[in-house]
């Protein structure tokens, strides 16, 4: 089982964003992908591949004489670390201040608000 609070920085996620949708690849499916939706190069996308790899986030399987990537981090351990991240970071840990900051700088749609208004819903009906 990987570390689950292995660092992905962002330029790392888009190679893990190609493998959570669409793993098992090459590394050649890999830099096609990414090269889809950016101007990276080649041996850019390859090395982001090895420090995924290197982290544990990533694992290859021998394929005849090819290897195929796969995650072994999942996007919701991703999301969890990242989401937890900022919110220590930034709002000193506390929900409050982000929903405050959202609600002051953000538009909250209608849809937005009931969605936050049943999850506090079904938060306090938890702990009751």
């Amino acid at each position: 089982m990987p570390d689950p609070t292995v660092p992905i920085s962002e330029a790392e996620s888009h190679v893990m964003d190609v493998l959570w949708q669409r793993a098992p690849l090459t590394s050649e499916q890999i830099v096609a992908a990414v090269q889809s939706h950016s101007d990276w190069h080649e041996k850019t996308i390859r090395t982001l591949l090895n420090r995924l790899l290197g982290k544990g986030a990533v694992n290859a399987a021998r394929d005849g004489r090819r290897y195929l990537y796969s995650p072994t981090l999942t996007r919701a351990q991703w999301q969890s670390q990242e989401s937890r991240s900022l919110l220590d970071r930034v709002f000193g840990g506390r929900m409050a201040p982000l929903l405050t900051h959202f609600s002051q700088h953000e538009k909250l749609s209608a849809k937005d608000v009931a969605e936050l208004r049943r999850l506090l819903d079904a938060i306090e009906q938890k702990e009751r």
